[in-house]
This record gives structure tokens, sequence and C-alpha cells, in this order.
């Protein structure tokens, strides 16, 4: 039987929850239309109050997912992963339940209809009165949680996040947005920190009614008084979310030298290490917000300031051993992103209604990366005890194709493997164009310029042609292939005409094409043939694409034609009888752990096909680069081996 008050009674209305809501915006609406002279109206007020205590949230998790700042400062170095994210769905129900436990305090007491605006002597009876009563009443509940039916039936939820984190939950996108037509004010107001999640919000409603009216009591009482205001209610309650965010992140944000100068401040203000540690062994470190209470009731972690120094310091980074160094692909992509809308990127990127109002914020961003940025981490994930890290170039798809952008493209994928041979990784992998040919020769241009590189650099092109051949059925007798002179194309053209496939290699260069035919074996030469017009494949119904073409182009394919590509961006998927595959990717092994972000477009999981190519290579050990053109003997032995160590096709 489920304990009462341990779920939420709304929990199966799913996002029709905002609904909740809707008589609090027809009060504040009517009000409005209907009255001459408004009067002071609390449900705008609480509407208001919800969506800056979401705004506070959304900047705390944001800023918390900066890793590329706070990577050396985290005290708990795994990453949040899917299974969390999705535990963490709705986060912000305890928004939701003080708003209308605010409500029906405002009807309770007479005191709250006519508050000024400011009354300065309120802040001084506010703070006391939390120091006094709000702190060692949550510190003797908290114990109380602690015993073992409350813990069990109620408070085991809140420590069930492996990852601290500020915020809890999101949910479906598109089901969100589609919902949100029928919603309306505070619907849209929460749309920013519905995207977000953590863990200060997550517990049951029997905690969140207790720590809501243990909240309350400051406010009240000071109004009771007589020294209330408005500014009061807003400041308190701000500042009691941004100091619980601030203990529920897992950066630690606190320097210790502030605790050596004034020692009396660490028995005042805890830190993300405080809450940790009792997190951790959970017999220790009760406290709200003040230390004090846990020194006098004897329950303070000794270890506290000792891990605390040892965390700012830097001492428990772990480093990288694995670095898969990607590049932005268009302005608005550039928001999938953890430190931007961190559950999004929990799901594969897709163009969605509410990015174009931030479009204008992500162009600034682009110009101002274009100008200052350096590549910097975006995303982690532990595979069998060894850190694997995603790196993104400051650099934008069209800027690849700007002359004059080379060298400084070329300038910054070469400090990220200098910054990366630093810390000792032992392979870095380019992305798409991070190892474009017409760039840096696939990344031969790094390792002929640095000679005494320790760390691996690799284009893992050699699985990502053994996954676009293994998505080519072995019958098949007759494939086009379009980029047919790229690193790629070669590559597949050769191996497919050992198999005795013949291969249509669109190339208007003879030369070019004669130097691969003669790469293959004189009895397969006759395999490959030169095209110059898509005509030539109108009976062809396996195309493999490497380089963009048209609408117009794909017309001349035959009905019941599949489309395998390897091109970015995908081919658009114009025709209806006829089928497309996805970008060559492979799935992760189930082992993987800390991976909350999808990869662009990528299912959960699934990585691009040159991302897994830089895992196999690392996992392998291999000592050499795999850098220019892809040798062809080899595709079937790395193929082989991203099976053996549990990656999987898509």
């Amino acid at each position: 039987m489920v304990a009462f008050l341990s779920s939420w009674p709304w929990e199966n209305l799913g996002n029709l929850k905002y609904l909740l809501y809707g008589p609090l915006i027809a009060n504040v609406v009517y009000a409005r239309m209907y009255e001459e002279t408004p009067k002071f109206n609390w449900c705008l007020h609480i509407l208001i109050l919800c969506a800056l205590r979401g705004a506070v949230y959304t900047l705390c998790s944001g800023l918390n997912h900066w890793h590329f700042l706070t990577r050396r400062r985290r005290v708990v170095q795994q990453t949040v992963d899917f299974k969390q994210i999705d535990s963490e769905w709705h986060w912000d129900n305890f928004i939701l339940l003080h708003a209308f436990m605010g409500l029906m305090a405002t009807y309770t007491f007479p005191v709250f209809t006519n508050l000024p605006i400011w009354n300065s002597k309120g802040y001084l009876f506010a703070l006391l009165l939390h120091i006094a009563v709000v702190e060692p009443l949550y510190y003797f509940v908290h114990m109380l949680l602690h015993s073992d039916y409350l813990f069990t039936n109620y408070h085991s939820l809140h420590h069930s996040s492996v990852v601290p984190q500020t915020l809890t939950g999101t949910h479906d996108l598109q089901e969100l947005l589609s919902s949100l037509t029928s919603l309306s004010f505070i619907s849209l107001l929460n749309v920013n920190h519905m995207l977000l999640f953590g863990a200060a919000g997550l517990a049951t409603p029997l905690e969140h009614i207790i720590f809501g009216l243990i909240m309350g009591i400051p406010i009240l009482a000071t109004c009771l008084l007589g020294y209330g205001s408005l500014k009061l209610i807003y400041g308190y309650v701000l500042i009691f979310d941004f100091l619980k965010c601030l203990g529920h992140g897992y950066t630690e944000c606190v320097p210790p030298v502030i605790f050596e100068f004034l020692p009396f401040l660490k028995y005042l203000i805890y830190t993300p290490t405080y809450h940790y540690l009792h997190r951790k062994e959970m017999n220790t470190n009760f406290c709200l917000f003040m230390p004090l209470y846990d020194a006098l009731g004897n329950t303070l972690n000794k270890k506290s300031w000792e891990l605390h120094k040892k965390i700012f310091s830097g001492e428990n980074t772990k480093e990288p051993d694995f670095v898969f160094l990607m590049h932005c692909v268009d302005v608005i992509s550039s928001i999938h992103v953890p430190f931007v809308l961190r559950s999004f990127v929990s799901l594969p990127y897709t163009t969605r209604l509410f990015l174009f109002p931030l479009w204008p914020l992500a162009f600034a961003t682009t110009m101002l990366l274009w100008m200052f940025g350096k590549a910097f981490l975006v995303m982690g994930y532990t595979l069998r005890g060894r850190v694997h890290q995603s790196w993104c170039v400051p650099r934008y798809g069209f800027q690849y194709f700007l002359p004059f952008a080379k060298n400084g493209i070329n300038d910054q994928i070469e400090d990220a493997i200098l910054k990366a041979d630093k810390l000792g990784v032992k392979v870095i992998s380019l992305a798409a164009l991070n190892k474009n040919e017409a760039l840096n020769g696939g990344g031969t241009l790094f390792v002929k310029k640095l000679p005494d590189l320790r760390v691996r650099v690799t284009h893992g092109n050699t699985l990502t042609a053994a996954v676009i051949l293994s998505e080519i059925p072995k019958e098949v007798k007759e494939v086009f292939l379009t980029g047919a002179t790229s690193k790629l194309g070669r590559a597949i053209a050769l191996y497919l005409c050992r198999r005795g496939v013949r291969v249509m290699m669109l190339t208007k260069s003879t030369e070019r094409f004669q130097s691969i035919q003669n790469e293959a074996a004189e009895e397969h030469r006759s395999c490959l043939v030169q095209v110059t017009k898509f005509q030539a494949a109108q009976h062809c119904k396996t195309w493999v694409v490497g380089k963009w073409i048209t609408p117009r182009e794909q017309r001349w394919a035959p009905s019941g034609t599949h489309f395998n590509q390897f091109v970015v961006p995908s081919i658009l998927e114009f025709r209806r009888d006829c089928t497309y595959g996805k970008l060559a990717a492979m799935k992760l092994p189930e082992d993987v752990q800390g991976l909350g972000t999808c990869e662009y477009t990528m299912d959960r999981g699934v990585v691009h096909a040159c991302h897994a190519g830089g895992v196999v290579h690392f996992l392998e050990g291999y000592k050499n680069h795999e850098v220019g053109t892809i040798d062809v003997d080899m595709i079937d032995v790395v193929w082989e081996a991203a099976m053996k160590h549990g990656l999987r096709p898509v």
C-alpha cells in the first residue's frame, strides 16, 4: 500500500497539471478586464513568484552544467545519466503545490490583504526568525525523515538521485509544446525551467508541505508583527531557493579561503561538499543552510572542511582518457548543449518552435565564440572506469566553407590537440568537418606538424566505412556512389569491388577515378565504373550518398531505392517511395555510465561512427595515428574490434 502523501495527486495528468494554474490566471484576467480600479491581487504575485522560482532553479542548473568552467571543482565526478533524468521528470511539482499553499495563506490571514511594498525592519525580523526557528526546526524534521519508516516511504526518493542536481524533471518537448497551446501565461513561463533538471525539488508531497510550512514561518510571523512587505516575501522565497540550489549542485563554488579568513562562517554557510557528505553517508550534516546546528547536535561530519578544500583545489578531478572533438553544426542547434537546456539534450536534436525566439542569443554567442572562443568541454561519460569527454571547437558548419577561416579553424583544432596531449589524453577523435580533407588532410596536418605527440589522433573513418558497408545487404550487386573520390567514398568503392559489387562512381575527374581504380586488384578493376550523370543510376536501387544531392537529383532513383548516406547535413527525405538511412552511427556498450546527452540527432546512447571509431582506437590500445586515407584492409579488423568491445550497429 502506498504511503499517504508519498505521490502527487496530479501525477497522472502529465503536462495537463499546468491547467491547475487556470483559476489563478482567470482571477487575474477577470480583475484586469472587469474591475475599474484593480485591487492588490495575490493571484498575480503568486504566478510571478512561481515563474521567478523556476528561473532561479533554471539559472543555477545551467551554471552547474558549465563543465568547461566547473570540471575541476566537481563534487561528484560521475555525470547525470538518462535513467536519473527520467526518474526526475516532473521536478516543479513543489512550485505548483506551494502556489496553492500560498494562496490559502493569503485568504486565511487578513494581514496579507494590504501589505506595503517595502519595510526595512521586516528583513531583520525575518532573518532572526530564520536563524532561531526555521534552521533548528528543519534540522529536527530532517533527522526525523531519516528514521526507518519516514525514510523508506518518503525521504528515500530525495536520496535516489545518484548525482546531486539543482532541479528535477522535464517532459517530451513535442508533447509539451503541443499541450502548451491550450495553457496560459504561467505555463509559458514554466517552459524554461521544465527544460532542466536536478535534485533540490525531488521529494514527496508530504516533505514539500512540511518544508513549505517551515519556509512560511518567517514570512507569516513578520507580517503578523506588522513589519511584513511584498519585497520581503519575494526576497525571502527567492534567496531560500538560491541557497537550496547552492547546496544541491555538484560544483563546489564556495572558496575555502573565506573560512580560513573568517572561521566562524563555516558554521553559517553550507557548501555543496557539505551537503554531498550528507547524501553519501546520511547520518551527518542534516542542517538546512547553517552547519551550526549540526555542530550543536553533534552530527557534523568531521571530513566536511578537509574534503571541501580538496575538491575546490581540483585534487579530486579525473582527467579524460579519450576526447571526441566535435564542432557546432548551425546557429540554432548550438543550443543543444547541457548548459543551455539540460533536459532538451537528453532527447535527439530536432528543430522546435520554442527555439526560434532564442535565435538572436544563439547568433550573438556565435559571433563571440568566433572572436574569442577556444575548444571547450560539453559532455562526458565513463566507460569501464575511464573518462570519455566531448569537446567542441567553437566553429559552425558554414565557417568551414569560408576560405579565409581555414587557418583559424586549424589553429583551434591544434590547440585542442595540444591541450589533450598536456592532460594525458590517450586518443582524440576528430568529428566530421574537423577532419575535412581540404582543411587538414584528414588530420595529417597535425601529425606532421607535431611529431612528438603522445596523444593519438584519429579521424575514426575506418569504422565509419565499416558501418556504412554493414548496411548494404550482401545480395546487392550494384551500387551508385556519390562523393566517390572522398576518403570514405574511395574506401567504400575499393571494399565493394572486392566483393564483386559493381560500383558506379559519380565523378567528373577521370584522373581521381583512375587513381582509385588502379588501387584495386586487377581482377576487380572492372567493377569500378566512372559515371558523370545521375541518369546512369536510374535502374540502381542502392545509392550511397557522400555528397549532398538535391531533390531534383533524387528523382533519377527508381522507386524502392534506399539512400545510404555519409553526408553532413543529411539529404532531404524527398521521395515517399524510397527509404533513407541515417548518418553512420553506433550504440555505445551497455556498461557506459553517466551518459545523459544525445549526440546531435542521434538516439540515446548512440554516437556518430567517427566517435565510436575513436573509442575503439582507445579500447584496443592502438599506438598509431589514424589519419589521412583509410586502410581498406583494416575495415573488417576495426569492425570486429567494435563488436568485441560491445559497440553495436544501430
